[in-house]
């Protein structure tokens, strides 16, 4: 069931976190609570998850961004994109991503943009076959 996140599943997504960079999982500071309550309570900030046998198996994040540009239409970025490593290949990603791409078109979003640090191929054409491209834009990154 591809879905977006209830305001009760933050461990279940922190302990998915684990398959995508992070080491372990945040201690649950008053940073942290925060955080996740500016998130749920931000109308253009959507957890997207795949549940399966009541688990949380995948998700990624689209945020819906106002824009000044291209009619006043917004646009939107797609992030942390993951799957668990058990659950990987099965098509768990790719509906995450249509839901999201269904939660842009209808906010009437005029383009979709998504990063990723990866650089295996097999990743790479796994955003390719998802609808993206890597010839249109290029990416600059400043870490802070």
């Amino acid at each position: 069931m591809i879905r977006e996140i209830k305001e009760t599943e933050l461990d279940a997504l922190l302990e998915l976190y684990t398959h995508l960079h992070e080491s372990g999982i945040p201690e649950n500071t008053v940073q942290l609570r925060q955080t996740w309550k500016t998130i749920c309570d931000d109308e253009n900030h959507h957890i997207i998850v795949c549940e399966t046998d009541g688990r949380i198996v995948s998700s990624c994040v689209c945020v819906i961004i106002p824009n000044l540009t291209r009619n006043v239409r917004p646009y939107a970025f797609v992030e942390n994109v993951v799957t668990h490593s058990a659950f990987r290949g099965r098509g768990y990603a790719t509906a995450c991503l249509a839901y999201a791409r269904e939660l842009a078109a209808a906010a009437g979003c005029y383009k979709i943009m998504l990063l990723t640090g990866a650089k295996s191929e097999s990743t790479l054409s796994f955003y390719k076959n998802a609808g993206y491209n890597c010839t249109d834009k290029t990416a600059f990154i400043m870490w802070l």
